[in-house]
């Protein structure tokens, strides 16, 4: 079992989550008779739902927050459950990542990955732009490295509300960070 550093004693109104879904081992391979081309299990400690579900993310949210979580296709129904756990309402796909390179998939080419937002109490206030696009067209890089432009278009959509990465994999400017690459909660000043 992986330990995870402690989660902060602070709250926040936006937090942004890529759980390390446990995809059992499976690794994608590239065709009949192909290699393997990895999985997640070969970048990173995995961590199953059923423990997921046990962490108080409530304590960390203020009354009035949103949950941005990642979800894989394969792991949809468990993300909706696990925001749901985590003491949030389902409320719709914030994002839609065209990774613009296919991966071998069970039943079609897979190519796109979903961002699902959940509501604890109402939408945070103040609100900043209200037109953000849904569409994300950003080449994929390293293993499960999500674009930074899903960053930057909550931050113009939430400009002013506390703010953290679950899960993070570098440290960002206006964002407290927490997850295993990281190794504690730490906090960064935006800078306007």
């Amino acid at each position: 079992m992986v330990l995870h550093p402690p989660f902060p004693k602070k709250q926040y109104q936006i937090l942004y989550a890529d759980p390390p879904w446990d995809y059992k081992g499976q690794l994608q391979y590239t065709g009949a008779a192909g290699k393997d081309s990895g999985g997640a299990i070969r970048h990173y400690p995995t961590i199953s739902v059923t423990e997921m579900v046990k962490w108080n993310i409530a304590a960390i949210s203020t009354q009035n927050s949103l949950l941005f979580m990642w979800s894989s296709s394969p792991h949809l129904d468990q993300a909706i459950m696990l925001g749901k756990a985590w003491g949030f309402r389902w409320a719709t796909v914030a994002f839609i990542w065209d990774k613009c390179r296919l991966n071998p998939g069970f039943y079609t080419m897979s190519q796109c990955e979903l961002c699902l937002v959940f509501k604890r109490g109402t939408i945070p206030q103040p609100r900043g732009m209200r037109n953000i696009r849904q569409l994300v067209q950003s080449k994929r890089t390293r293993h499960s490295e999500k674009p930074d432009e899903v960053r930057r278009r909550i931050d113009e959509m939430f400009p002013e509300q506390s703010k953290i990465e679950l899960f993070a994999r570098k440290e960002v400017d206006g964002w407290d960070v927490w997850g295993l690459e990281i190794r504690q909660v730490q906090k960064k000043e935006k800078v306007y």
